[in-house]
This record gives structure tokens, sequence and C-alpha cells, in this order.
């Protein structure tokens, strides 16, 4: 069997597959990709056993149809340093030697029988199928992803919740002490359905999104779920499990309001947050009339900071005290000019919202605050 690919293709190709080869496989096949030629196309295959990532390149010359597995790391090593030109595979389909010939030289490596490598499985009769935009996917993925749990206790807040409706699909995330509730009226579902997508299964679908236009076409049942994409297809295992009610734990009516703006906010806690106890990472803030202080101390180094800040709020002076991590990563996970910070009392969660909402979207942020000695 025979192939000529551009060497670029190729490595940009198994490139973005790569990431979910782990660095330490129960099956020594897995350390491999699997290439399959057929009518011309290639089609390049990576896996863990739970996520099956899947890509083609149409090649621009062959001799015959085959398939064989080739290790990931020495493959992508090689390629690497290799200009853009014309590659040429030649594979004895008898004894799986491979080599690919370039216009200074040559590599030669042994190959693996295809056979062994793992099918992806196939869905249910009962399967879901939905459909949305490529840029709606990625923003609610990129949003709530930072609020997943490592609660090996709890597997099902490891994950990003899909809850699809007729009217909208919300993404929602959360580890206990975080939550993003980020609803899109852009993508919808023909029925009621929910699944929970693992945390590694998310992060390679945000990296693999920004490279394609759209749409993704979603088709799920109990227990897999297959994300087909313009250029790339997913197969993965969900996380199985009902996930919280995380609608009964957002406060509906938190009487104090403060307009603030986000990147002022951002900079003066990461200023101040330098001077917290690294134990806590506690930071208070105090609101009274139109603004806000900021302040942070470590007692056993005896050091503190605070910053005030300009702001509309208008209800009575309250303190409430926060993880500035926490608060800093929400922060960062909004694009809005200016925020809204909702608060009840020192006890109950802050809610964060944009000021203004992206079109069809709404943004919800929730941190839970930290006790004050004071």
């Amino acid at each position: 069997m025979k192939f000529i690919v551009s060497s670029t293709g190729l490595f940009s190709h198994l490139q973005a597959i790569s990431r979910v080869v782990n660095s330490k496989n129960s099956l020594p096949i897995l350390d491999c990709f699997l290439m399959e030629l057929t009518d011309g196309t290639l089609s390049l295959t990576a896996s863990d056993n739970e996520t099956t990532l899947s890509t083609s390149l149409e090649v621009n010359e062959s001799d015959g149809d085959g398939r064989f597995a080739v290790s990931s790391k020495t493959i992508l090593e090689a390629l690497k340093e290799i200009p853009e030109q014309p590659l040429t595979f030649l594979i004895n389909m008898k004894n799986l030697e491979i080599t690919v010939e370039y216009q200074n030289g040559k590599y030669s490596l042994i190959g693996q029988e295809a056979d062994e490598y793992p099918q992806a499985p196939a869905l249910g009769a009962n399967a879901v199928h939905v459909t949305t935009g490529a840029s709606v996917m990625l923003a609610g993925i990129n949003r709530s992803l930072f609020a997943t749990a490592d609660d090996e206790l709890r597997p099902v807040m490891n994950g990003v919740y899909f809850d699809i409706t007729t009217e909208d699909i919300t993404f929602v995330a959360s580890d206990g002490h975080k939550l993003v509730r980020n609803k899109t009226l852009s993508a919808h579902g023909d029925e009621k359905a929910a699944f929970i997508l693992p945390k590694k299964p998310a992060t390679l679908l945000k990296n693999l999104l920004p490279k394609e236009q759209g749409d993704v076409q979603i088709d799920f049942d109990d227990r897999n779920a297959t994300f087909t994409m313009e250029n790339y297809s997913m197969v993965c295992r969900l996380i199985e499990g009902r996930y919280p009610n995380y609608n009964s734990v957002i406060p509906q009516d938190n009487p104090h309001k403060v307009i603030i703006d986000r990147t002022l906010l951002i900079s003066a806690l990461r200023r101040v947050s330098v001077f917290s106890s690294q134990a806590s990472s506690l930071i208070k803030l105090r609101l009274s009339e139109n603004q806000i202080q900021i302040s942070a101390q470590d007692i056993d180094f005896s050091t503190s900071a605070e910053e005030t800040l300009a702001c509309q709020y208008a209800g009575k002076a309250m303190s409430i005290g926060f993880k500035s991590t926490f608060l800093i990563d929400i922060l960062n996970n909004i694009s809005a000019q200016e925020i809204i910070l909702e608060l009840a009392d020192p006890s109950r969660a802050g809610v964060i919202v944009p000021a203004e909402q992206e079109e069809k979207e709404d943004l919800l942020m929730l941190l839970m605050p930290m006790m004050l000695n004071d």
C-alpha cells in the first residue's frame, strides 16, 4: 500500500487528535494512531478507550487501501521537524513495515495490527439528536468548564451538564463552591433531554471548536455521545448519574445590587489578594454607598492591603467574604464590560451576571461566601 500526503496537513491533523492519547495506557495499542486509507481519503483515529477522536484528510495520490496502527509519539516527533513537502508512505501489509520518504531522507518503522484497535461504541436506538452552531457550543463550554469539580465521591459534578429543552440549551457546571449557568436560545432540541459531558472530552472540544465553522451534530444515548463536526468526529463515554437540581441553589431575590467595571475589579482583586492568607485566599468586600472596599490580611505574616473602588450601590452597608481565586476565575469568564453583583446577606451565595447579556444568552454565575471573623 502506498500514499502521498502533505507533511504539514498530516502533522496538524495528528497533533489535533493526539490530545486524546494518555501518557500511560492500559492497552499498548492505545499509544498508537489508527490510520485507514479508503479511496484516497486517509482517516486518522486516536483513543483512550473512553474517548475516541477521528479526522480525515485527502491524500495527493494513493495505491491500494488498508489500515494499520503507528506509534503516536514516534510519528509526531518525526513529522514535527519536516517543513511543508509531500511525504510518501510505503506500507508492507504483510509485516507492517512502514517507510516514510521525504525530500532528503526516509524513516523506517514498524506498525501494529489495526484489528487490535478498540472500536468506538455504537449508539442505541433511543439516541437523541441535537444540532447546534460550533460558536454557540464553544461559548457554552468555555464559560462553564472552569467551574467543574474534581470530586471522586460525586462524579456527576466532574463534567459539564447539557440541559436541553425545546426552547434552549443550558450549559451548567459546579464544584459546590461556584456555579455557572449559561442558557442559550440559539440552539434547542426536539424534546427534553440531558447528559453530563466529562471534563476531558469537553476540553478537547474547547480546543477543536475554534477551528470549526458550521454546525455540530450531537447524538447521545444513556452511555455515550457522538459529536460530529466539519473536520472531526468524537465519541465519548458520558458520566452516568443524576445531576443535582441547579436552579434550586440560585437565590431568586437578592436586594443588594452592585454595578461595577469588571476589569477594574479584577485588577484590584489581583493586587489585594497578594496579601491574603495563603491557606484561605479570603478577601473581604465592604459595600457602602457607591463604593466598594476590597481588603485582605494574613495574620501569620502581619500583612494586609485594602483598596476602594467606585461603583453603583444604594443599599445598606454590608460586608461579605469570598475566596479571591474563585472570584477572579468567575470574572475572567464573563466578557461584559460591567458586571452586577447581587447579594442578600453575608451567609448566602453571591450572584454575578453581566450588566448587558449577549444576544440570545442568559449567563449567571454564583459563588458561595466564606465566613468573616468580624
